[in-house]
């Protein structure tokens, strides 16, 4: 049965700019959230590890892993600043800030 006119008419975009917004907060939420655990995760890790690591003369390799985090965390923060997520830019910032020290007080 044709004639009711449905093919002709032009497809409806339901999504309004502001559904694509609210997806888009939702994405940049849920990433930068598993991402910061990842890396809470990460420098409670190596907080924990690191005087043991220290007592086994390992000092060079805490750096390394410190370093790599410092890097990693870096990289997520610009990302989250790009994408104007503020609060999760402030977090990596402070955990960043945190693995520095734990950077300083390792002897090498």
């Amino acid at each position: 049965m044709t004639g009711y006119g449905l093919k002709s008419a032009a497809p409806i975009n339901l999504m309004t700019d502001d559904d694509q917004r609210s997806d888009e907060s939702r994405e940049n939420f849920a990433y930068f959230s598993n991402e910061y655990a990842q890396a809470l995760q990460a420098f409670k890790t190596i907080e924990a590890q690191s005087s043991t690591l220290m007592l086994m003369g390992v000092a060079d390799e805490l750096h390394g892993f410190i370093d790599q985090f410092i890097t990693m965390a870096s990289g997520t923060r610009s990302l989250a600043e790009e994408r104007g997520e503020a609060h999760f830019a402030e977090w990596f910032g402070e955990l960043i800030r945190k693995a520095e020290e734990l950077r300083n007080g390792v002897a090498r």
